[in-house]
């Protein structure tokens, strides 16, 4: 089982989100073991900014975790939101995460002003850390990766390949009493940048001159070497989920495989051809020895004539597509050899 849907690929092509996984772990076991006594330097104290105008600790309070727990999770969301780097670019993803730290900021004052105008609800500390811009990327996350389910339990709950990431976010979620403030700072914050609709994009963005200095100076530190194509084994909890996940992984790899080959050739052919039944030629692994008793001399049968292509296309998942990065000539041609599942055709496109 893959933790998300667009593949395993470690941290390849995804230097920024290495980064983040790095500097702020060893910071965080530093200031909780061997420096405590610097602790208070970075507490996140929202009566000290506000009373004592400490607007400093806007900036400390919110980059290192000081507990270990929070430090783990959102090392695992990270890790696993860095799909997004590598579709959309280092900058793209540093601009997201920097529009997003700010905006949580705001937010963050404005909810505990709002908690202690209505409820007479005094908060005074919130919980430190890179919190806001990490649950800022559940919004994309929701909105961009495709819902594939893997498994179901007792026959009714559907475990998909997004739900291990909602579970480590509520396990975020709830590992301090206000950490609700903090989630809902930052998906705030992650639908206000996201949707675009303030033209905070525009204003709140990384300059290209410091996304060219980061670039020098991450790449060449935190860069990963290009992954093997071998595939990755199951996880499955038993040896029947292994097994069913390695026999559905060869499937989807032998489908691929197909799918680069009719593209090649639709590209060489003056006529335009239709979608192939891949089952009727290619039958998947589980089945191809149920016809080997028929291996022989057979009829001659007439050559088979492909359908003219008016394969429809969802329009929804052609924009899906495109805003990963995709041409819409590639969007639809990768639906229509896909029968739009659109999982199988972003796998394709991120692999051709």
């Amino acid at each position: 089982m893959m933790f998300t849907s667009t593949g395993s690929w470690g941290l390849y092509k995804a230097p920024l989100s290495k980064s983040l996984l790095l500097l702020p772990t060893i910071l965080a076991v530093l200031l909780t073991v061997l420096l405590p006594q610097y602790q208070d330097l970075f507490i996140y104290n929202l009566q000290a900014v506000r009373q004592g105008k400490q607007l400093w600790r806007l900036v400390s309070g919110r980059l290192i975790c000081l507990d270990l727990k929070d430090t783990f999770c959102s090392s695992l969301l990270i890790y696993n939101f860095r799909i997004f780097e590598r579709r959309f670019g280092s900058h793209k993803f540093a601009s997201f995460l920097f529009g997003a730290w700010i905006l949580s900021a705001f937010v963050d004052l404005l909810l505990t002003e709002a908690l202690r105008f209505m409820f007479e609800l005094q908060v005074d500390v919130l919980p430190a850390g890179l919190l806001g811009p990490v649950f800022a990327l559940f919004v994309p996350f929701y909105n961009t990766i495709p819902r594939v389910q893997v498994t179901q339990l007792l026959g009714h709950v559907s475990i998909t390949n997004k739900s291990l990431t909602y579970i480590v976010g509520a396990q975020l979620l709830t590992s301090s009493a206000y950490m609700w403030i903090v989630a809902c700072s930052g998906l705030i914050a992650g639908m206000l940048y996201y949707s675009n609709k303030l033209a905070v994009q525009k204003y709140l963005r990384v300059p290209e001159w410091v996304a060219r200095c980061g670039s020098v100076l991450l790449e060449p530190v935190f860069s990963d070497s290009e992954p093997t194509a071998e595939a990755p084994l199951g996880m499955g909890a038993t040896l029947d989920i292994q097994r069913q996940q390695r026999m559905d992984m060869l499937d989807q790899q032998l489908l691929l495989s197909q799918l680069a080959n009719f593209r090649r050739n639709a590209q060489q052919q003056q006529a335009q051809t239709g979608l192939l039944n891949w089952n009727r030629f290619f039958p998947t692994l589980r089945h191809r020895g149920q016809n080997r008793h028929q291996e022989g001399p057979q009829p001659q049968q007439p050559p088979y004539t492909h359908p003219p292509d008016n394969t429809a296309v969802v329009e929804e998942q052609v924009a899906r597509l495109m805003e990963m990065g995709f041409s819409r000539m590639d969007a639809q041609e990768a639906l229509r050899a896909s029968n739009n599942d659109i999982n199988i055709a972003t796998n394709f496109l991120l692999q051709h």
